[in-house]
């Protein structure tokens, strides 16, 4: 099951060494780590801009942008990914800008919170930690699914790679990341993920210009693809011919393709509503929480904006260059996933086509690791000592924290099974929970005073229910009603923050005292540019 061709010894070699290197920087951190929940969850808030920022990119981009955005460019063409792309591009920078420096100031001033469960509830002073324990059962929900996502990733390579058994390998890579994480905590999932960054984008690069290199020129790729109907296009979308299995017909050596799908202006929004998400991503707003100073925010924002920006690009180019160059190579949108990997194997020696695929197992651990960090730290710290058990010591939040942990590798485990999984579609479902569920609860803690309790919770609870009820049961109706359900659940939570809130009781004093003093710490110009710039909150 495990035999190796020819040459693999050393792609294993280059991924031996990978790993050995991330579960060093995990047994580094783990004495500073465990030393307090606070360094365990947070990093002490010591975290420098470089390594925020990387390892906020890094988490969230998981397993999709080595596999998931080259499979959709590859399968179907430029527009879907295209305007995804576009889309979390917009998302990245506007939430660097509007909700970072805010968080990290409010998160202090809000009883030091370091969890996000328990900056919403401390936000609203919920002695009955309502809102954490809500919050964290969606946290709970929706990264079980975004782990398993994670987790076929690693099947998917080893897979790919060398042939060896898809379960198998998608255990294993699940156990090093829990490993590594259990043991390290937020200070190790950083710097691991600063590393990870950093081979992830340099993978992406060596990729894209050894295609660039093996077509003889774009405009040769040009060509062929033109051919495709609505495969270059951004307002229509190619249409592959599959059989009842889901496989693409093949004629001679070309893919067969029917006549291009209508990509109107409701589907373009629907895509780039993508975006909207960043506002709820837990794990990239912990980075915010965790960052050294506030002051340091701009220079991270400017690093991850480069880095989405060329990283997606390079994603998108791969998959799109692979139809040209490995046209009836992969003919499910499964396996379309691995064009990455397949083109990686092609061009590159073995040694360092090893290097190059460890920035896929880069991109799932370093969101994994984030995933499970935060969902027990949720459960342990907002759940746990919140509700249950209130004077609990660090030392038993930090033992609750590990069995969650270790609870969700199991569940996550088991969404990944199914090797057929399509990464793109599994993260977008997450993707779609989590940003409905607190993105506006973000937006509206750091923006409107008159919020309340109850309308925070009536905006989560709305959130995650809307994407359930939209995925399962409006979506499939079709038409106007098939849009990325991500939008019409953020706009409904948004709806029901306001209602709710307007129609209950205004928060108490303390509360009103505690934002006004918020914003108090902000300049006193309010002028536009200052708004823009992010050094002032919006009234």
């Amino acid at each position: 099951m495990f035999a190796l061709k020819e040459g693999d010894a050393f792609v294993v070699l280059a991924i031996l060494i990978y790993f050995i290197v991330v579960l060093t920087i995990g047994f580094v951190y783990a004495k500073r780590s465990n030393s307090s929940t606070s360094e365990y969850f947070l990093g002490g808030r010591k975290v420098g801009p470089w390594f925020t920022a990387l390892s906020a990119e890094a988490s969230d981009m998981s397993g999709y942008l080595l596999m998931g955005l080259p499979g959709l460019a590859y399968w179907c063409g430029a527009s879907d990914v295209g305007w995804t792309a576009i889309g979390l591009a917009i998302g990245t920078y506007l939430n660097w800008l509007l909700v970072a420096k805010r968080l990290r100031k409010y998160s202090v001033v809000a009883n030091d919170s370091i969890t996000l469960p328990g900056f919403y509830s401390n936000r609203f002073h919920d002695d009955k930690n309502i809102i954490a324990t809500v919050a964290a059962v969606i946290i709970l929900i929706f990264f079980c699914v975004y782990c398993g996502s994670c987790f076929v990733t690693c099947g998917k390579l080893f897979n790919s790679l060398f042939g060896w058994d898809y379960s198998v390998m998608m255990v294993f890579g699940a156990l090093i990341v829990f490993l590594y994480t259990m043991v390290g905590g937020y200070l190790s999932v950083v710097a691991t993920d600063f590393v990870q960054g950093c081979l992830m984008f340099c993978a992406l690069a060596v990729v894209v210009i050894g295609s660039i290199t093996m077509t003889g020129g774009l405009e040769n790729t040009v060509a062929f693809l033109s051919d495709i109907p609505g495969y270059l296009s951004m307002t229509s979308i190619a249409t592959p011919t599959v059989d009842a299995d889901g496989v693409q017909a093949v004629a001679g050596s070309q893919p067969l393709f029917g006549e291009a799908g209508e990509y109107g202006l409701l589907t373009i929004v629907s895509t780039m509503s993508w975006g909207l998400g960043y506002f709820g991503m837990p794990q990239v707003l912990v980075r915010f929480m965790g960052i050294r100073s506030e002051e340091e925010v701009k220079t991270s924002r400017r690093i991850a904006i480069v880095w989405v920006v060329i990283s997606m690009f390079c994603a998108v180019m791969i998959g799109i260059i692979g139809r040209y160059l490995m046209p009836v190579e992969l003919l499910t949108q499964s396996s379309a996933e691995s064009i990455f990997i397949v083109l990686s194997k092609t061009m590159l020696p073995a040694f360092f086509c090893g290097l190059v695929v460890s920035g896929i197992l880069a991109a799932s651990m370093s969101s994994a690791s984030s995933y499970l960090l935060i969902t027990g730290s949720s459960v342990a710290e907002n759940i746990f000592r919140g509700v249950f058990k209130k004077n609990a010591t660090d030392n038993q939040v930090l033992i609750v924290s590990r069995i969650t942990l270790a609870a969700v590798l199991v569940f996550g485990c088991f969404i990944a099974w199914d090797e057929n999984s399509v990464i793109f579609n599994v993260v977008s479902y997450a993707w779609a929970g989590l940003g409905a569920s607190f993105g506006p609860l973000t937006l509206f803690c750091l923006y409107w005073r008159r919020t309340t309790k109850q309308g925070a919770i009536a905006g989560m609870v709305t959130g995650a229910a809307m994407v359930l009820i939209w995925h399962n049961l409006i979506k499939p109706i079709g038409g106007v009603f098939g849009i990325y359900e991500l939008m019409p659940a953020f706009l409904c939570s948004c709806l029901a923050i306001v209602v709710v809130s307007l129609l209950t009781k205004e928060p108490e004093k303390t509360v009103l005292d505690e934002f006004d003093h918020y914003m108090d710490s902000a300049p006193e110009e309010r002028s536009l540019d200052a708004v823009l710039e992010g050094d002032i909150p919006l009234q």
